[in-house]
């Protein structure tokens, strides 16, 4: 029984947005035959295990109440690195930071980032991530060469595009329940300069950062930062922001760039206060008056100081924002936030995001932030992908509204299913069994439930999350 395992091993372990929280048996592997030692561990007691990584994600797709947890930031060996093909082969602990400051300075960058650098990438394949360049590069897990894993069944097997696909295209996105990664291969992007081409401007409401979003497809990379709050001719007003590759020889100072020295998040704000403690000057105005105040300032100011500004930013700069203020997710408060996100088809954005940012006006829950990128389907299996775009809208949890903004939640979801919408597991802590059964499609839940079967007969890889998409016991 689980009383059996020491009692040395239990954490107390939270969500990114520190919003959920429970106690596990917490191990943390160094190889891969550890790993099956946890297996038959598990097997043995009649528990779960979940996989975790940087626990970054703002859901609970990393915690399993009650049971083991597997925590894979010591497996962070990068194997093989060939600075001539850009070939990299690494195991699933190595983080996004690890990855790009072994790489750059041979010319080369990671193909597809999410917002931060500190995730692993193994969570970030079994999230399947995507970044602020998601039409020109699709996901991640486009750019994955093979992958080797550990099946709970006790197999050992070689995952490629046209090598056991199945299992490829359902791990990759699958979220830790297949099986553990236990080296991952991938193509890196070549680079010619440490730095990118960036222009921002501002749009006066959602259908200017709409279009704006779909004319930047040309773009290496595009985003919207939106105003959640704003209401009227200005619902969805925002700025928009699209980088490019420098071309080779266009960065005359491209050998200085490159170096890993050189991209270093700056430790002060304005120069004067130190970011470290930025997030609790930040918490006074985590509430609706306080982020209307922000909000409008920073549309006023980009809209009159900085519009169709261009200029050269470096690559962790612009890919990692969420880096920028170190514990940022801290100024929510005690009750932290949660991430609502939803991907709607082009042709019907308009007006389902319209009427998910009204609904949260009429509710007086408005998302504090909000963020837009244009997207395109891919072929994994549990994929949240489509021709479209997506918003993400952060918000802050207080004991006193939590209930609500459950219910505020599931009316987002109602809307984007009513439209063809779809979501994104890494950032959700909201859906329920009947909403995931329903946008993924009854033929994508029988291929995933019958893998499932195949490769974890006895159950042995759960999450919370897991539990709740399928609505199965742990």
């Amino acid at each position: 029984m689980a009383d059996s395992l020491p009692l040395d091993r239990l954490a107390r372990l939270d969500n990114y947005g520190h919003s959920l929280t429970s106690t596990a048996y917490l191990y943390r592997p160094t190889r891969a035959e550890q790993v099956a030692e946890l297996f038959a561990l598990a097997r043995e007691r009649g528990m779960s295990i979940a996989l975790r990584g940087g626990g970054r994600s703002y859901g609970d797709a990393a915690l399993n109440a009650g049971q083991v947890v597997v925590d894979f930031r010591r497996m962070n060996r990068i194997l093989e690195w060939n600075p001539e093909s850009g070939v990299i082969r690494l195991e699933p602990g190595v983080t996004i930071e690890q990855l790009w400051q072994h790489t750059l300075e041979d010319g080369w960058w990671s193909p597809v980032v999410p917002g931060t650098m500190f995730p692993t990438l193994g969570g970030c394949l079994g999230a399947n991530v995507h970044g602020k360049n998601n039409w020109k590069a699709g996901t991640l897990g486009e750019h994955v060469l093979e992958f080797t894993a550990l099946l709970p069944n006790g197999e050992q097997i070689t995952c490629t595009p046209d090598e056991n696909a199945d299992l490829f295209y359902a791990m990759i996105g699958g979220m830790g329940v297949l099986g553990v990664f236990t080296s991952i291969t991938l193509q890196m992007k070549p680079v010619y300069s440490g730095e990118l081409d960036v222009q921002a401007w501002t749009e006066p409401n959602l259908g200017g950062i709409l279009e704006a979003l779909e004319a930047g497809k040309d773009n290496d990379y595009n985003v919207a930062w939106v105003d959640c709050i704003a209401g009227g001719r200005g619902l969805g007003r925002g700025q928009m922001h699209v980088a490019d590759y420098p071309a080779l020889g266009d960065d005359p100072l491209a050998q200085q760039t490159l170096l890993v020295d050189n991209q270093v998040l700056p430790d002060t704000f304005f120069g004067l206060v130190p970011k470290s403690i930025l997030w609790k000057f930040m918490r006074p105005f985590l509430n609706n008056p306080g982020v209307r105040l922000v909000n409008t300032a920073r549309y006023l100011m980009s809209r009159t100081l900085g519009n169709n500004k261009r200029y050269r930013q470096s690559l962790i700069a612009f890919n990692f924002l969420l880096d920028y203020v170190p514990n940022w997710e801290f100024s929510y408060g005690s009750g932290g936030l949660i991430q609502f996100q939803c991907f709607l088809p082009k042709e019907n954005a308009l007006d389902g995001y319209g009427e998910m940012l009204r609904l949260c006006k009429r509710r007086r829950q408005p998302s504090y932030l909000g963020v837009m990128k244009r997207h395109r389907p891919d072929p994994f299996l549990l994929s949240h992908a489509l021709d479209g775009f997506s918003l993400a809208m952060d918000f802050k949890v207080t004991r006193r509204n939590r209930a609500r903004l459950q219910k505020l939640a599931y009316e987002l979801a109602e809307i984007g299913e009513a439209v063809g919408g779809r979501f994104y597991f890494a950032k959700d802590s909201t859906l329920q069994a009947g909403q995931v059964a329903r946008y993924l499609g009854e033929d994508t839940v029988k291929r995933f439930k019958a893998l499932k079967a195949r490769v974890d007969p006895e159950g042995l890889l759960q999450s919370d999350l897991y539990r709740r998409w399928f609505g199965e016991p742990g």
